[in-house]
């Protein structure tokens, strides 16, 4: 096993990455602000394995399916989605059942029928202010990434 088996462990769900494919500068701009934490090419991945051990990764998976979903232009398949998206996140105590208030869960529950692509755009605002303000700040905090930065640091200087 490599010494980097933690963040492997982390990372589980995406793929079985080393930190040798991190690059410093990428996990400093993690720091700068969420957005560019989402930006980059590995910081969702790891931020999502972040809140998998803080079990509240129901927030980032269903914000990236409604990335997922407003690219679908097929109208059999949107509806397939959105009744999937409904299901998992918006239907209260569902599996994976996301924080948001009742006027926009009404509003997607009465949408549901004849989905847009816009439909989940107010619960996925919602979701992503919810990551920015309350587990971003954790993120950057925690021993996950404290460790990967400076693993990655203590790299460059040897």
């Amino acid at each position: 096993m490599s010494r980097w088996t933690w963040i492997c462990e982390k990372c589980r769900g995406d793929s079985r990455r080393h930190v040798s494919n991190f690059t410093l500068e990428e996990v400093l701009q993690w720091a700068q602000s969420f957005e560019k934490l989402m930006a980059t090419k590995y910081g969702p991945a790891v931020y999502t394995a972040y809140l998998k051990a803080e079990h509240s990764e129901e927030n980032i998976k269903f914000w990236m399916a409604c990335e997922t979903y407003k690219k679908i232009a097929s109208r059999r398949s949107r509806i397939s989605m959105a009744k999937k998206l409904y299901k998992v996140y918006i239907q209260p105590q569902s599996p994976r059942e996301i924080n948001i208030d009742s006027s926009t869960r009404e509003t997607i529950t009465k949408n549901i029928q004849e989905p847009t692509q816009t439909c989940f755009e107010e619960a996925q605002k919602i979701v992503y202010m919810h990551m920015e303000r309350d587990s971003y700040p954790r993120f950057l905090k925690s021993e996950m990434y404290q460790k990967l930065l400076k693993t990655i640091q203590s790299n460059n200087n040897s």
